[in-house]
């Protein structure tokens, strides 16, 4: 049995445990909710010119490899190349309608027809023999195609302050990775002749090293473009705040 006995309501004891708490929770509130609250940006953040190249190339994509895709669905030789072009189809469509819902919650205009190189490669299937050359010359264009926005997506992602922008990228990330998956699928990738991914930036001439250490810049990115020494300043605040607003307690409760 519990021989303790309780301190009353009004008790010394009970007005130095609530000042220990508030202390604590206005301490802990503080710290977690101005970094978090600095670090978020509004959600009418103006467009980049990296944010308007997504949206741009997400429709485009769609304007050119659903008749692309619904050409292979009829004129593939094999049998997997009509599935790929099927769906990859499908899957454009369903993209489509994400890119002209954000870019109408953004007020942005996007293009309405294929760019001329894209136009030149779907003349380039029409043109092709049903078949196996068929079969070629869509897997190696639309694998070129998605190898090339592939990093463009990954870079808006994890840099845009744009909240519209940044859902649709993850969205669009996830389409581009399988469209890949799928295209490697029908075995006819030819991947000797892909362009190879570039170097990592070089400093002074020298390779540069994975050391795990983040730079200035790149610390700031990883948590939304706020520095590493604000936030310190304002974690180093909170801490301050919550220990005068205790004191405070403590002592209007003696």
């Amino acid at each position: 049995m519990f021989s303790g006995r309780l301190a009353a309501p009004g008790s010394r004891g009970s007005r130095r445990a609530a000042a220990v708490l508030a202390g604590l929770a206005i301490g802990t509130l503080t710290t977690f909710a101005l970094p978090m609250a600095a670090a978020q940006a509004a959600p009418d953040t103006p467009l980049t010119a990296a944010d308007k190249n997504l949206l741009n190339g997400v429709r485009l994509a769609g304007l050119w490899e659903m008749p692309a895709g619904n050409m292979a669905a009829e004129k593939g030789g094999r049998v997997r190349v009509r599935q790929v072009g099927a769906e990859i189809a499908k899957q454009h469509a369903q993209l489509d309608r994400l890119v002209v819902d954000a870019a109408n919650k953004l007020n942005y205009r996007l293009p309405d027809e294929p760019n001329s190189d894209q136009q030149k490669w779907l003349a380039e299937m029409e043109e092709a023999r049903a078949g196996a050359d068929f079969d070629q010359v869509f897997v190696d264009r639309l694998r070129a195609a998605h190898g090339k926005i592939f990093p463009v997506i990954g870079g808006v992602r994890s840099g845009t302050r744009n909240d519209i922008v940044r859902k649709l990228a993850a969205d669009a990330n996830g389409f581009v990775l399988t469209h890949l998956t799928l295209l490697e699928s029908t075995g006819l990738v030819k991947y000797s002749e892909l362009p190879l991914p570039p170097d990592p930036p070089a400093a002074n001439g020298k390779p540069a090293s994975n050391t795990g250490i983040l730079s200035g810049a790149d610390a700031r990115a990883q948590i939304g473009g706020v520095s590493p020494t604000v936030i310190w300043v304002v974690l180093l605040a909170a801490l301050v705040a919550g220990g005068a607003t205790t004191y405070r307690l403590f002592r209007s409760g003696r």
